[in-house]
């Protein structure tokens, strides 16, 4: 009965319309269709891309790592961290002030990664203080150990163009990235309304369209079409747009074969970029990725030797000085959905704060998604708000409160299940 009142409805808006055809009624109802895949909201979660071909080995062994000692024994600490009934996630958090050792422990970790998985398991670490040329040489040996690249942003690229994210064959999948691509310069921007938008996604579906099949275009192409779709008038838009294009803070393409995933990289994003910049940057790198992993296949779960169930680890994306990620609803939602999301492809996601109240939101708790939390010494010890932190009850707060009188900078109190939850231990760090 539905099909036949719809036959009828076109019946009788073909006779009253004697000049259109069928074409035109099909090309109608796909614009209206477009239209409305536009004017959408955005969401955090990824869009499909099934056309990348981007691969990721992993490891599936025991990720074996020294976490530190106790204290009293000198005993070495080692935790399994892919080990499914002791962590339900790899995830972890650090809060320690400057100085308490939180950033040696972490390129500790990274190393013991490396090593551990022979190289299979790799990281971005992305340093938003900034190394400055005196840090350096104090670093190199890091870099060495772990055959890392240093990228100095702007002064060398990120490796990857962010527009790769994008499914560049299937129609509907195109235009969900683009609107994605246009929402993450849009929420990082400020002072730019529905206009801008409108003027920004024409200009990068104008870019897209430019393209043979299978090729990319670059943000400067994006940003010369919007020449064209602005006139060429001045705006915030506009210049974010030459920024990023001009700065150059990313590759023109990405290899899909020889994936910057599959190789370890120091990313260095310090101050003397315009935050609008530094933070559109940071979350283009996120989203992508995010978007990437994503579309992979699941990392798989297999016992270990002892029948232990093992999740297999592909990659680790750290984030040091996270508070910055923090700041934002929606940078917040993006990394949330990513902390649980990503884990059953294999990724661990590592944030380096200085404060507690940094993780916990009032909208979302970090923490709680990170199965892996360290407690270094930090300013404001409220024992309640630190408790909630490590995921603490009653009993074990009590401990937590005495060790935390007593800490000391390369120390820590760790939430892993396997250890004295609430004792001191000495944190191993890298230039120890």
């Amino acid at each position: 009965m539905h099909l036949d009142h719809g036959l009828e409805l076109m019946a009788k808006l073909f006779e009253q319309n004697k000049t259109y055809t069928g074409l035109d009624f099909l090309f109608d109802e796909v614009e209206r269709g477009i239209e409305a895949l536009e004017d959408a909201d955005v969401p955090v979660t990824p869009v499909t891309n099934r056309h990348q071909n981007i691969h990721k080995n992993y490891f599936s062994g025991p990720l074996r790592v020294n976490v530190g000692y106790d204290i009293e024994t000198g005993e070495q600490l080692t935790a399994i961290l892919n080990m499914v009934e002791l962590h339900s996630n790899a995830h972890i958090a650090v809060a320690g002030e400057s100085g308490s050792g939180k950033t040696q422990f972490a390129l500790s970790l990274l190393q013991q990664v490396s090593d551990v998985s022979n190289g299979a398991v790799n990281f971005i670490y992305l340093d938003f203080k900034g190394l400055q040329p005196a840090d350096l040489p104090r670093r190199q040996s890091f870099f060495d150990a772990t055959r890392a690249v240093y990228l100095d942003v702007p002064q060398t690229p990120f490796p990857f163009n962010p527009l790769t994210f994008i499914d560049n064959v299937n129609e509907k999948n195109k235009i969900q990235g683009i609107s994605k691509f246009v929402d993450i310069i849009m929420r990082y921007a400020a002072r730019m309304g529905p206009v801008q938008q409108q003027q920004l996604k024409e200009a990068t579906r104008a870019a897209f369209e430019a393209k043979k099949l299978g090729e990319y275009p670059t943000l400067a192409d994006v940003n010369e079409h919007l020449k064209d779709v602005t006139g060429g008038k001045p705006g915030v838009l506009t210049q974010i747009m030459d920024s990023l294009s001009e700065l150059e803070l990313f590759a023109p393409a990405t290899d899909a074969k020889d994936s910057f995933l599959n190789r370890n990289y120091y990313v260095s994003l310090g101050a003397n970029l315009d935050d609008s910049i530094r933070y559109t940057a940071t979350f283009l790198l996120i989203n992508y990725v995010y978007n990437t992993f994503m579309n992979m296949e699941e990392a798989p779960v297999e016992p270990d030797s002892m029948g232990n169930p093992l999740q297999a680890i592909r990659y680790v994306f750290l984030i040091d000085e996270a508070n910055v990620i923090f700041r934002e609803g929606k940078s917040r939602a993006l990394l949330d959905e990513m902390l649980r999301q990503v884990r059953s492809k294999g990724v661990m996601v590592v944030l380096l704060s200085q404060q507690i109240k940094e993780f916990i939101q009032a909208d979302m708790d970090f923490s709680a998604n990170c199965a892996n939390v360290f407690l270094l010494n930090i300013k404001d010890k409220n024992i309640r708000q630190m408790a909630r932190f490590l995921g603490f009850g009653e009993k074990e707060s009590l401990t937590l409160a005495r060790s935390m009188e007593k800490i000391e900078n390369g120390q820590a109190v760790m939430s892993l299940k396997e250890f004295k939850r609430g004792e001191l231990v000495k944190l191993e760090r890298f230039n120890k």
